[in-house]
């Protein structure tokens, strides 16, 4: 039985702090995971800008409210979940991502949790667990899955690595340079015609 194990942010939707910080003012907050491979040094990172500008989980949730998925995602999702059992592996939080969901049709979403205060202010963040991309990849082979996964970013290698078969979908180009072992997608069609050739390799 295959499992496909696509990232979220730069797959499906927008990334959401690039998103965020256009509609702020706030260039800062466009730094990803492309840019800081530590999520930890990330994460920090933004919620002190957060705190810098007075900047809530209300007024997060407004822009996300107003984002959509990327174009021909939620056809491409549609379709590959008729061929394969897919879950999504992101490091965003539910309290961003469910809004965008539902506009995928809420497919299988493992990700992490924030934490806000009584008034809306983000204090904390708290991880699922360490590399819980590649982790979930590990326990689904553990359960005799075989692994085909897909992302864009530094965040998302180790998942690909410990996948069966791993994908780059429309990584920057540091990435591609950095991890040549991976196959490089740039549109849905590509990724999807990589994961069919993945499926009867495996």
């Amino acid at each position: 039985m295959q499992l496909v194990c696509l990232d979220l942010e730069g797959v499906l939707v927008p990334e959401i702090w690039i998103e965020f910080a256009e509609r702020t003012g706030i260039p800062e907050l466009r730094r990803t995971t492309r840019d800081e491979p530590n999520y930890d040094t990330l994460m920090k990172y933004r919620l002190a800008l957060l705190k810098q500008h007075q900047l809530g989980l209300p007024d997060i949730q407004k822009v996300i409210a107003d984002m959509g998925p990327m174009a021909g995602a939620k056809d491409f999702l549609d379709a590959l979940r008729r061929d394969f059992q897919v879950i999504i592996l992101s490091d965003t939080f539910y309290e961003f991502a469910m809004p965008l969901m539902a506009q995928l049709g809420m497919p299988t979403l493992f990700c992490h949790k924030m934490e806000a205060d009584v008034d809306g202010w983000v204090v904390n963040y708290h991880l699922r667990m360490p590399n819980q991309k590649m982790e979930s990849v590990k326990r689904f082979k553990e359960i005799n899955f075989k692994v085909i996964a897909a992302g864009d970013s530094y965040n998302d290698t180790a998942m690909l690595a410990e996948a069966h078969a791993g994908i780059l979908f429309h990584p920057p180009q540091n990435v591609i340079d950095e991890f040549p072992q991976f196959p490089v997608t740039m549109n849905y069609a590509e990724l999807r015609a990589e994961i069919d050739k993945a499926c009867a390799r495996i």
